[in-house]
């Protein structure tokens, strides 16, 4: 559907830019960027679902941003690739604080946000 192809390219164009320039602004220990983009995708897309569940968006916003946008915006991959490396370094403590607190605060964002979404 063409919604999810103009989101993905939004979202993915969003997530370089906000990746790289928070990337700029930390020292590199860590994955801040990568971080950040799929804790607050994982919030909005909380909400997102909760309003397209209880169909109170259009289909096609849905696809646009839910699917399109965030799906292009948060990556998995990016995260798996970022745990190698500092496995790889030997930054063990970093990778272990890295996957815990991704997946507990994404899941937590998630909820979260559909919370504010239902109350809408």
């Amino acid at each position: 559907m063409i919604f999810v192809g103009l989101g993905g390219i939004f979202g993915a164009i969003s997530r370089f830019l906000l990746g790289k320039w928070l990337t700029s602004k930390t020292s590199g220990v860590f994955p801040f960027g990568t971080w950040i983009i799929n804790i607050s995708g994982s919030f909005l897309l909380g909400f997102l679902a909760i309003l397209n569940l209880k169909e109170a968006i259009p289909e096609w916003t849905w696809f646009l941003c839910g699917t399109g946008f965030l799906g292009a915006y948060t990556t998995f991959s990016t995260f798996g690739y970022e745990t190698i490396q500092m496995l790889q370094s030997r930054k063990t403590k970093n990778a272990l604080f890295y996957v815990i607190t991704s997946v507990i605060l994404g899941v937590f964002f998630a909820w979260i946000g559909s919370l504010i979404g239902d109350v809408l």
